[in-house]
């Protein structure tokens, strides 16, 4: 254990030695990020989201049941009273999406964190799991086992459901979506009946539910695939996006010890979107340590660092040079599979009232993401949205979600973006939406929906052809559409 903690400890001094180059300035920057007021608590009867743009009056929160039967029951009478009472009912775990796909106008909102049990079949290496349980409780539960997730975001502190809801995808090297590690889930439908969806039964609700943004009917519990808790050692070089796709062939795709891999694109004014760096994680044979956590203290330093380079260029060639100089430690930087995956989002937490950091996300076919790359430099350029960070990351083609985002092997690049609070800013990010759109289907790719609703109907069915069989089908299964968000309002 001394020599993982050492480990770990070396390379987050070392991380803060060269974040505190300037003490003084530094010390400043620290006290800017401090000087802004509390967030506004919301208020008793509104729901948001994380976008912090959303907020909405409901007709009331209703919190789950943690016990199954007594929260099956709950949820049986709200949807009659919702039925009743002509109510629309929404569906939020840790509300990361963007575009009010969990709030509805003076509808019922319902909160399913409660309901997080969870029991591992050794046997089979299946998780049993409520929805509303977040990826971090399962790496806990799942640590003392020596057991680990299939495939996860990045970050630890979003639900289950939700991430299925959305249908997220990980960094796991050659994983298609979460829902690949789903073998089953059970499903509270509009009338009140639970069913089971698995691929040979409901095969058609499995596929809708699975990015289904909460429509269908209200997730339960569900069976998820687990793996073993592995030691692994990171890497990282520096090459050239143009070589993106055929450096991550040699280095990741043919390396069989490889499990987690990302890049990301250097977004400074200097050398802009002309630099990358390629990270990924190879299996050691090292002694596995149980899961730590890292102390607040690095972590708020870490984000420190993160939140300087906010309209600012001189910290955002500090990360870039902070973050490059992982590759001199690669050698002494050794973690747990679940310590890798147990990062929150806390660590990059907007803590200014009077902005807010969006997310983007555009899935590329391998080999158009070197065209595309060159189409995004004029266009993010042009645009008066600050931008903080850009990450590259593989998903194999989806079998599984009716409405896939990725339909063969792709890139995914998660851009964000720090806005403003201001109509000028959010007309500002509604052209650049647009604009990167339409350099995603110019190269053949499509964009992802939890984000904010800044595409228009029409556009949306470019790059989701199946868009209208997916209402459609809404209708079929919910035909009073009982659930509903911003979302369907938005886009049916």
């Amino acid at each position: 254990m001394q020599k993982h903690h050492k480990n770990t400890l070396w390379l987050s001094l070392l991380l803060l030695v060269l974040a505190v180059i300037s003490i003084p300035a530094l010390h400043l920057l620290k006290t800017k990020l401090n000087e802004h007021p509390k967030i506004e608590q919301m208020p008793s009867g509104y729901r948001d989201d994380v976008s912090q743009l959303n907020k909405t009056k409901v007709h009331k929160i209703v919190d789950v049941a943690e016990d199954p039967v007594a929260m099956q029951n709950q949820l049986k009478e709200i949807l009659i009273y919702a039925k009743q009472h002509h109510l629309k009912v929404s569906i939020s775990g840790a509300k990361h999406s963007m575009g009010g796909h969990t709030i509805y106008p003076d509808g019922i909102a319902l909160n399913m964190l409660p309901y997080k049990h969870m029991n591992l079949d050794e046997q089979s290496n299946i998780l049993s799991i409520g929805s509303g349980a977040t990826w971090q409780q399962a790496l806990q539960y799942l640590d003392g086992f020596g057991k680990s997730i299939v495939v996860m975001q990045s970050f630890s502190d979003f639900s289950i459901g939700g991430s299925l809801s959305v249908n997220g995808h990980g960094w796991q090297k050659s994983s298609s979506p979460i829902s690949s590690s789903v073998e089953s889930f059970t499903l509270m439908k509009a009338n009140g009946e639970i069913v089971n969806c698995s691929r040979t039964e409901n095969p058609e609700l499995f596929k809708l539910v699975i990015g289904g943004y909460g429509l269908f009917g209200i997730i339960l519990d569900l069976q998820i695939k687990v793996v073993d808790n592995a030691t692994l050692k990171f890497h990282s070089i520096a090459i050239d996006p143009q070589q993106y796709t055929e450096n991550y062939q040699k280095l990741v795709s043919d390396n069989p010890q490889v499990q987690f891999a990302y890049g990301r694109l250097r977004i400074s004014d200097k050398h802009f979107l002309e630099q990358a760096t390629l990270n990924y994680f190879t299996k050691t044979d090292e002694k596995l340590m149980p899961l730590v956590q890292q102390q607040s203290k690095n972590a708020e330093v870490r984000r420190i660092v993160f939140r300087g380079s906010v309209g600012n260029e001189y910290g955002k060639r500090l990360r870039w040079d902070l973050e490059s100089s992982l590759s001199k430690v690669s050698p002494y930087a050794v973690f747990s599979r679940n310590e890798i995956l147990s990062e929150q989002a806390r660590l990059i937490e907007n803590k200014d009232p009077n902005s807010t950091d969006l997310l983007h996300e555009y899935f590329i076919p391998k080999q158009y993401l070197a065209a595309f790359i060159q189409d995004l430099k004029p266009i993010l350029k042009d645009s008066k949205v600050d931008l903080l960070n850009i990450t590259i990351r593989e998903i194999q083609q989806d079998q599984d979600a009716f409405m896939n985002y990725a339909r063969e092997d792709v890139f995914g690049l998660v851009f964000l973006f720090n806005q403003k609070k201001t109509a000028e800013q959010e007309q500002d990010m509604r052209t650049l939406t647009n604009r990167i759109l339409d350099a995603a289907l110019k190269n053949q790719g499509t964009y992802y929906l939890p984000y904010r609703l800044h595409i228009s109907r029409e556009k949306m069915r470019l790059a989701y052809p199946q868009a209208d069989e997916f209402f459609a089908l809404k209708k079929k299964y919910d035909a009073d559409e009982i659930f509903s968000n911003r979302f369907y309002l938005h886009y049916r």
